[in-house]
């Protein structure tokens, strides 16, 4: 990687068990409004999103297909789990904001699976092998350090990778921040190719009504850019839909 900071430290990516924790809670504060994202796996609303249900540590959700995946992952581990009845519900409704067949009953399996360490395991697995891992492997190819691996993490987690119906995906996000700015692995300015990231990002979230609030980015993550934290050197304080979050260091 060749990002680099004024901190004289040597550098670490997201690879990190601790730069990944504070990965976690960065995203986690704007998920979930808190810090505290490891007791979240219970967490299951309808946020209004066109995208039905949303759950768990990230935001996984029944009309995108992730949610499923979670199910299939916990149920490959714990056959005959409280959720394993509604995976046929969840392949139905994969692609649209319904809730049919995903009713009260499994809000409350879903809530109460949170304890069983098979189902935490299940969503860890699916962030990671869907999300976090390729979001990670792209920016390292582009040359970006801690912060912008965790730009490119949190943009996956919001747009996924590819577009949709409505939707702009990180695909297109990256393809929009490259034609007007070079990655380091080109030989461009970090903090320059990160700004004209987070341009098109923001872009893409005002064409949905429901990620309106660009206060993820602005708050947040230009923040970050613009204080030069290259490796999330702590503190890191930043808000996030009006809240304030700081992270200290050990």
């Amino acid at each position: 990687m060749t990002g680099c900071s004024g901190s004289g430290s040597p550098e670490k990516g997201l690879d990190d068990p601790a730069k990944k924790d504070i990965a976690m809670q960065l995203v986690s504060s704007a998920e979930n409004s808190t810090l505290d994202w490891k007791a979240r796996y219970g967490y299951i609303e309808d946020i209004g999103d066109g995208r039905g249900w949303t759950a768990g540590i990230i935001g996984f959700c029944s009309g995108t297909g992730d949610m499923l995946k979670v199910v299939e992952r916990y149920t490959a581990r714990r056959p005959g789990n409280a959720l394993a009845v509604f995976l046929p519900a969840l392949r139905a409704v994969d692609g649209s904001d319904s809730h049919e067949g995903l009713e009260d009953a499994f809000t409350t399996a879903w809530a109460q699976a949170a304890a069983d360490p098979a189902f935490r395991s299940a969503q860890d697995a699916e962030r990671d092998d869907s999300y976090f891992d390729p979001a990670v492997e792209r920016a390292e190819a582009d040359g970006l350090s801690a912060l912008g691996q965790f730009i490119y993490y949190d943009a996956y987690v919001m747009h996924g990778y590819a577009d949709a119906v409505g939707t702009v995906g990180f695909r297109t996000i990256r393809a929009q921040a490259l034609a007007e700015a070079g990655p380091p692995s080109e030989g461009g300015d970090e903090e320059a190719y990160l700004d004209a990231f987070l341009d098109a990002r923001v872009a893409a979230m005002r064409t949905e009504t429901s990620h309106g609030d660009t206060s993820r980015v602005e708050t947040a993550q230009r923040v970050f850019v613009r204080e030069g934290r290259l490796q999330l050197e702590t503190p890191l304080v930043w808000k996030v839909y009006g809240e304030s979050y700081r992270i200290d260091g050990s």
